[in-house]
């Protein structure tokens, strides 16, 4: 996990950060899905994007042009997940480096 200083006025940390967040949304590990970014269509694994954490919540930025790509909110009684930024969140259905079968959330 890597950290960093943001302009924005929070503390910068790859997306493997937001792994405990994210456990609540997907029942895998968020971090090794893929989501390709909507603004400059490269694809990484969530764990390779950066994470802006905030009080209640998480931004995910692509690491290539800085556009947001993932947010995640949490409040006492709600999770809310917006993946606007992503065209396409691509997670395997098996551990294994050699499965062939995915599963995608496309918009």
């Amino acid at each position: 996990m890597s950290i960093g200083t943001s302009s924005r006025g929070s503390s910068m940390l790859d997306g493997n950060a937001a792994a405990g967040i994210l456990s609540v949304v997907f029942a895998g590990d968020a971090t090794c899905a893929r989501a390709t970014c909507v603004s400059c269509g490269a694809t990484e694994h969530v764990g390779a994007l950066r994470l802006y954490a905030y009080e209640m919540g998480a931004v995910l930025r692509c690491p290539g042009c800085d556009a947001v790509v993932l947010r995640v909110g949490r409040t006492r009684t709600e999770l809310w997940l917006d993946a606007t930024g992503s065209s396409a969140i691509v997670m395997s259905l098996s551990a294994g480096p050699d499965s062939r079968d995915r599963v995608g959330l496309h918009r």
